[in-house]
């Protein structure tokens, strides 16, 4: 009988202790796969963030911790539409967690002139033409069953909501456009903005605008990606290491957990391992059964865990009440460096049980049967 099929066998043989050890690596790998679609979702949220419709590039301060909480002077629109290559630049702030029915909505505080405010297709009623109107995505008015003519609550401000609009960048969608104004009095920003919006000349390329602007305004970082947005300020740079950091966790967590299990079987079955090397099986035969066993084991917890990942990282959604502007992204990455955890795990995790079952002394294990 092959190592593979008396491998097979051993684990049949004992379905308690297989299952133990299953579900442990089933648990780990869910874990990781339900948090890097998390991480994902955040990163594809963040770089829908910045997909500002007809702008080409968003300026933002370089050394905010996260592209939202950037500060940047509304007079640089001047400068900036008077830059070789620019044919407009609209400053924008970006109102968080300000309207209390919705705290996943953004709230984008745009000048009724500007080319992205004026860019909007409203399905109902009309632009905002005063402080005191609100003009929502539709899909945010069909969450909130709202319709032109209706109010909305923003910062403890009531304002008329005058018309719904849909552009099909799902930020914007989900959220509503005030007045630049009403917007820099409600964040204490006068003067200021979150970002400004540049739109390029149809033969400026991306490349030489962000050159040039670079070189007038120091200071200032370029964003004209989604990759770009979620590298961006201390925030970014977190995110992006999030995954690697889970990934260790899980090695060590998980690599403890198997060894261990792993270990408790090795002991239990000395005097399989002693009959084994006492008929002739040398240590790294013996070794490899266990090695074997251990990456089967753990590759079983695996495919279970990658399926119970992609259910728990929708559950993990919801639970945290963040599918208003986060929606978990699966790839076949994710789940490539899941399953890779799980052979990992069970090399790891087999490596000192192996030893053990290797050095097992037939005449130590006979004398005390």
């Amino acid at each position: 009988m092959s190592t593979l099929a008396q491998t097979l066998s051993n684990l049949r043989g004992r379905p308690g202790r297989t299952f133990l050890t299953a579900l442990g690596t089933a648990l780990g790998i869910a874990t990781i796969v339900a948090l890097l679609a998390v991480v994902g979702g955040v990163k594809h949220s963040a770089g829908q963030l910045v997909n500002l419709g007809p702008s080409e590039l968003g300026l933002f301060q370089a050394d905010a911790a996260d592209p939202t909480t950037s500060i940047l002077s509304t007079n640089l629109v001047a400068r900036l539409d008077h830059t070789p290559g620019i044919v407009a630049a609209t400053p924008l702030v970006l109102l968080v967690d300000d309207l209390p029915k919705a705290p996943g909505a953004i709230v984008f505080g745009a000048g009724p002139g500007g080319f992205l405010s004026g860019g909007l297709v409203f399905s109902s009623g009309h632009p905002y033409r005063s402080g005191q109107e609100i003009a929502v995505g539709d899909t945010l008015a069909q969450q909130l069953h709202v319709t032109p003519g209706q109010s909305l609550t923003l910062d403890h401000r009531r304002f008329q909501v005058v018309g719904i609009y849909h552009n099909g960048i799902a930020y914007q969608d989900a959220g509503a456009f005030v007045p630049l104004a009403t917007a820099q009095a409600i964040s204490g920003r006068q003067g200021e903005a979150t970002t400004i919006v540049v739109k390029l000349a149809a033969a400026t390329r991306p490349a030489t605008a962000r050159r040039t602007i670079t070189k007038r305004f120091p200071g200032i970082l370029i964003i004209s990606d989604a990759q770009q947005a979620t590298r961006a300020g201390v925030s970014g740079q977190l995110i992006s290491q999030f995954g690697l950091v889970i990934v260790v966790l899980a090695l060590v967590l998980g690599g403890i957990g198997v060894a261990n299990t792993m270990l408790m079987a090795v002991i239990e079955r000395r005097s399989e391992f002693a009959l084994l090397s006492a008929v002739g099986f040398s240590g790294p035969q013996i070794a490899g059964r266990v090695l074997v066993e251990s990456i089967l084991t753990t590759i079983l917890g695996a495919a279970i865990g990658l399926l119970l990942g992609v259910i728990g990282a929708r559950l993990l959604i919801d639970i945290l009440g963040a599918q208003t502007f986060v929606s978990p992204q699966v790839t076949a990455w994710d789940l490539g460096r899941g399953l890779l955890v799980g052979v990992l795990l069970g090399i790891l995790g087999g490596l000192y049980p192996a030893w053990r079952a290797a050095n097992v002394s037939p005449a130590h294990v006979l004398a005390q049967q």
